[in-house]
């Protein structure tokens, strides 16, 4: 964020989106035609946009679809052949109405709606900085086996990750890659688990591997950095500690270098498919992707988004990766029947709109098999501001709540992690839920390192403690008013999915 997402974003569950996968792979097409003289003419008319055009994978289609792409005034960015996606830039106001009549084009359409210039995150309000002093007091408080700003850590606690790190911190073959707005690798807390030959910079949509290219812009794109301290901080004596203190991580920037850190849908498609195939287990997904909170399938420009993000993300677990994704932070039962989007398209003018979210996705959180984490604060009770529905939410982590007051020295009800230029602070959203569940995930897979992804996601709800719905109204803000109802059981409910994770039990 900072842009700091506090917008709303929306999470919704697998399997409502099952089928969409057979959907997906069905998109009619039509005969090829031959751009006309006035196409040609309009060819660089409008505004200069990014495309994705999705086709079939056999080599003679996308031989023959890259030729049409040129010859309606687009220029190739990227093809990812594998899965048949390719990124195409055009300032040709017609090439997405001329692309989709292509024969062996399955979906294409805009992935922006403003011009292109030189997601869009999920947490919640504005970082708070913890100051060199009271960092300094903090530590000389610290107890023996502690790191020196443990004590406000109150999330590994919750789970049992300070218990389960003397077990076992999780093994140096498993790597979480956080794809976000770029990891600080020379913090002395992430340094020493960094992988660089798993980083990348895939901003335009094509991997830039060139050393550092993978680190923010600036200290406002903290986010990231955040995020990779949660998941695995090193017991190194200094600051924090992660989750998982043994694995590594990896940053894949897709933020837009900018104000407002757009997640654009070609960088997150380069980030699956480069983190499949630098052996990547894990990857955390604290955002949604931009410029659409929802994207609805009788759009085509949208429902080409969606396709294409779907497979790269398939192709990811295919290849061996568990994809881990935040709930979104607008305190919305995500199993209704509409849903009001006021955000959307967040590069350009919004507009209001009521959708079905059973058939308008949020996207990669609501694809098929990706594991989609709601928040909890420190009296294990759902955030005020987490997302939740029943069979949409699968398990639940630590992200933080204002309002939860935990007997810690700093009394921030917040989750404390490392912060760009050797910095450390609070934040709360299920930006930072996720990555207590990735980091659970890759104890698992520390564990069970034959594991397939479907297999890691069993174990994280088979390991998770339910703390069942609330027994009575759910008032998250203390005002009295009734802010969210859960529906379920003691096993399966709204809130938590199947529960909220637990390190130790996957350490042992």
């Amino acid at each position: 964020m900072v842009h700091l997402r506090s917008r709303r974003r929306l999470a919704l569950a697998v399997p409502v989106v099952l089928s969409l996968t057979a959907s997906l792979g069905f998109l009619p097409t039509a005969a090829s035609a031959a751009p006309t003289k006035a196409t040609a003419a309009r060819a660089t008319d409008g505004p200069n946009l990014a495309y994705v055009v999705n086709t079939r994978t056999d080599r003679r289609t996308i031989e023959s679809v890259r030729r049409e792409i040129t010859r309606n005034g687009g220029t190739v960015v990227a093809g990812y052949d594998r899965i048949g996606v390719i990124v195409v830039h055009s300032a040709n106001p017609d090439f997405g109405s001329r692309i989709r009549a292509v024969r062996g084009v399955e979906s294409a359409g805009a992935t922006r709606t403003a011009a292109l210039s030189a997601a869009g995150t999920t947490d919640e309000g504005a970082v708070q900085v913890l100051s060199g002093a009271e960092a300094a007091k903090l530590a000389q408080g610290a107890a023996a086996g502690e790191e020196p700003l443990e004590a406000d850590q109150w999330d590994l606690r919750a789970i049992g990750a300070d218990r389960a790190a003397r077990i076992d911190p999780g093994s140096r073959n498993v790597t979480v890659g956080v794809i976000d707005t770029g990891v600080d690798d020379t913090h002395p807390d992430i340094a020493p688990n960094f992988s660089a030959s798993q980083s990348a910079n895939c901003v335009s949509g094509k991997a830039d591997t060139t050393y550092g290219a993978w680190r923010p812009v600036d200290a406002d794109h903290y986010h990231g950095t955040h995020v990779a301290g949660e998941i695995a901080a090193a017991r190194n004596g200094t600051g924090v500690a992660g989750v998982a203190p043994g694995v590594k991580v990896a940053s894949i920037t897709v933020a837009q270098p900018d104000a407002n850190s757009l997640f654009f849908p070609e960088s997150v498609v380069c980030a699956f498919v480069f983190a499949a195939d630098h052996g990547i287990e894990i990857t955390n997904n604290s955002y949604y992707v931009d410029p659409w909170l929802y994207n609805c399938m009788d759009d085509p420009d949208q429902r080409a988004i969606v396709d294409a993000v779907n497979r790269a993300q398939l192709y990811a677990q295919r290849k061996g990766t568990l994809n881990v994704a935040s709930a979104g932070n607008s305190n919305d039962d995500l199993d209704a029947d509409a849903i009001v989007d006021d955000s959307s398209p967040d590069d350009s003018t919004p507009r209001t709109r009521t959708v079905d979210p059973h058939e308008c996705y949020d996207i990669p959180t609501q694809l098929p098999g990706v594991v989609t984490v709601s928040a909890v604060g420190v009296k294990g009770t759902k955030s005020y501001y987490s997302s939740y529905g029943r069979g949409v939410v699968d398990v639940a982590g630590p992200g933080g709540d204002k309002y939860q007051i935990p007997d810690t020295p700093s009394k921030n009800g917040r989750i404390l992690s490392t912060l760009p230029n050797n910095q450390y602070g609070f934040l709360q959203g299920t930006s930072m839920a996720s990555p207590h569940v990735a980091a659970v995930a890759a104890l698992l897979k520390s564990t069970h390192p034959h594991a397939t992804p479907a297999q890691l996601q069993r174990l994280l709800k088979a390991q998770a403690d339910n703390p069942s719905c609330p027994a009575g109204p759910y008032d998250g803000d203390g005002d009295g008013v009734v802010d969210a109802t859960c529906a379920g059981g003691t096993r399966v409910n709204g809130f938590y999915g199947f529960g909220i994770v637990d390190a130790l039990r996957a350490v042992k």
